[in-house]
């Protein structure tokens, strides 16, 4: 029986980690100049391989009651909007019970940067994309970027913070006071490169933020940062809401020339963020903004932005949006309880960049990092444990 267990564990995981790396190669073709043309079908295998792993794991009835419904929230949302992410992510989620998160984030960790590093070299001897892109950003002038075979500049320095902060998960706790140092270096030293300021202002919070756990040992001062990120993580949805209601000011500003002080303050903020939220009114329907969300949208609510929180309410609705964020802000408060400050640093500078960033929003599960935290701690959110850190 226990060799018979044992072939039935090397199947589950060997499957799970499989699944993880399919993920992980797809984020990178997305990120090169290759064209994906299985993609779909990629797709549905780590979806049955997430399966096999989670048929192959042993759940309690509360365990298996939660994962019912969250297939149930997916399966509607498949039948109304055609999008089966939801689905994608529950089987994904279900099948990381049991799995040893820092070994799994590690894989991906090193598979991601070994993928950006050979894009970048490609890129140097002419192969695959260009190395830089020259056209106007939206500030009034035509400048030259670079891209290290990325497509835009905001692509590369993206990958920048996102390595960064998967970096710090994984290692800030080693790290001496240069190796937070280094990591703020790398990130200026690619903005030089890349011009894309919002990925270099939310990737040093993310380093000083992790920096103020690694240096601060009082767990009172500790639980109040941690307290004061998980306030920052709502107020960025919040924010996200009132610009989706309120982008109709940036509209009413470019046509009919409107200056009243809510107008104001708008426009300002667009130009802060080089036209996000002109962005979206700049289609017929207003795609994105708040009277295109349905309570689980539908087939043509598909529009591409930037503004990641407001594309999680306008692609999967008003409900399946709802819910995410309060699963996300409850795994904060168990990061908080569990004195758990790196996981907590990490999905907190997500958060943060998600107001501006839709990189974590998108159908490929490898580009966002906090399902994997949520992955390895989702049966243990069950029951709040009192015993120390889950895998």
């Amino acid at each position: 029986m226990k060799t018979d267990r044992k072939q039935i564990e090397k199947i589950a995981y060997g499957s799970f980690y499989l699944g993880v790396i399919i993920e992980v190669l797809m984020v990178i073709i997305d990120k090169s100049a290759l064209i994906n043309p299985v993609e779909g079908r990629l797709f549905q295998l780590t979806f049955l391989l997430f399966l096999i792993k989670t048929c192959l794991t042993r759940y309690d009835k509360k365990e298996y009651a939660v994962i019912a419904a969250f297939l149930a929230l997916g399966a509607i949302s498949y039948f109304v909007t055609g999008r089966n992410d939801i689905v994608r992510i529950v089987m994904f989620l279900a099948a990381c019970k049991n799995v040893d998160m820092q070994k799994c984030l590690k894989l991906v960790f090193y598979m991601t940067l070994t993928g950006c590093l050979l894009i970048m070299l490609l890129s140097f001897f002419g192969v695959g994309g260009g190395m830089a892109l020259t056209q106007d950003y939206g500030r009034g002038s035509v400048e030259t970027r670079y891209t290290f075979g990325m497509g835009h500049p905001n692509a590369l320095q993206c990958m920048v913070f996102a390595l960064t902060v998967l970096a710090l998960y994984l290692y800030g706790e080693k790290w001496k006071w240069y190796g937070y140092a280094a990591a703020l270096a790398v990130n200026i030293g690619f903005f030089f490169l890349t011009d894309s300021k919002t990925s270099l202002l939310v990737g040093i919070f993310a380093v000083l933020y992790t920096f103020l756990f690694k240096v601060i040992k009082n767990d009172s001062i500790r639980k109040w940062f941690g307290i004061c990120g998980m306030g920052v993580s709502g107020f960025s949805v919040l924010f996200s809401v009132l610009i989706a209601a309120n982008a109709y000011r940036v509209y009413n500003y470019i046509w009919y020339f409107e200056w009243t002080r809510p107008t104001q303050f708008f426009v300002y903020l667009d130009r802060a963020l080089t036209g996000r939220i002109a962005s979206l009114v700049g289609t017929t329907e207003w795609e994105g903004t708040i009277q295109t969300w349905k309570l689980f949208s539908d087939p043509s609510s598909h529009y591409f932005f930037d503004l990641g929180w407001v594309r999680v309410f306008y692609w999967y609705g008003i409900i399946p949006g709802i819910i995410m964020v309060a699963v996300f802000l409850y795994m904060l408060t168990y990061c908080i309880q569990k004195k758990r400050y790196m996981e907590l640093s990490m999905a907190v500078s997500f958060a943060v960049y998600t107001l501006v960033e839709a990189h974590a929003v998108s159908d490929y599960i490898g580009r966002n990092y906090v399902l994997f935290l949520l992955g390895g701690m989702w049966s243990s959110l069950l029951c709040r444990k009192k015993a120390g850190k889950e895998s």
